[in-house]
């Protein structure tokens, strides 16, 4: 059993395929005996993930901000829910909690939680397994421009690999559960996450 932390989307305006989508994943994490952490909201995707899992016998906790408990709705019938001050609170209570890492096609929230938890993996400040599905390339563009930045050396090939990118279900459980390692940052990586110094 794992506790599985699942990026995804809060708005009520998507296709409602991203939301039976959503489903799906919450019931193949309880099927799979995993339990979930979320975002903590009650709508869309964020709330159908939860349902779907809760409904499979998973347990699952939600991480909200207090100023989102109004926009969001806050997933009340969550077995823990836990309100955080801000933002920063909310995705560090979330990346504790988590021994892995799925995100689903979501806005610019998601994408803002999938690329913090992968820099942190490339640099070797978590070894927790980041999947990405996406089953009709929402995040396409976002793969062909670390493409292009291994390309013209801003990043090495280890960055692109620290994700497994799959389109079905079953495949990111299959990620999910298993760990592909991560080569150790260059130290031009790990230059550029240090705080500049007085003279810089």
């Amino acid at each position: 059993m794992a506790t599985i932390c699942v990026f995804c989307a809060s708005s009520e305006r998507i296709d409602p395929s991203y939301v039976e989508l959503a489903t799906a994943v919450g019931a193949e994490l309880a099927r799979r005996g995993h339990d979930l952490v979320s975002g903590g909201g009650s709508v869309s995707c964020m709330g159908a993930v939860a349902r779907a899992a809760r409904a499979g016998g998973a347990r699952t906790v939600g991480v909200i901000p207090h100023a989102l408990t109004r926009t969001e709705i806050a997933d009340h019938a969550a077995d823990e829910l836990v309100v955080t001050d801000d933002m920063r609170a909310r995705k560090g209570e979330m990346d504790r909690r988590a021994d892995a890492f799925l995100t689903l096609p979501g806005g610019v929230g998601t994408l803002e939680e999938l690329m913090e938890i992968w820099v942190s993996r490339v640099l070797q400040m978590h070894d927790k397994p980041v999947v990405v599905l996406d089953p009709d390339g929402v995040f396409a563009p976002l793969r062909e421009q670390v493409d292009l930045l291994v390309r013209r050396g801003f990043a090495r090939p280890s960055v692109r690999d620290a994700v497994a990118w799959v389109t079905t279900v079953g495949a990111a459980f299959d990620a999910l559960e298993r760990s592909t390692p991560v080569l150790p940052p260059a130290r031009d990586e790990l230059l550029e996450a240090e705080p500049a110094g007085p003279d810089a």
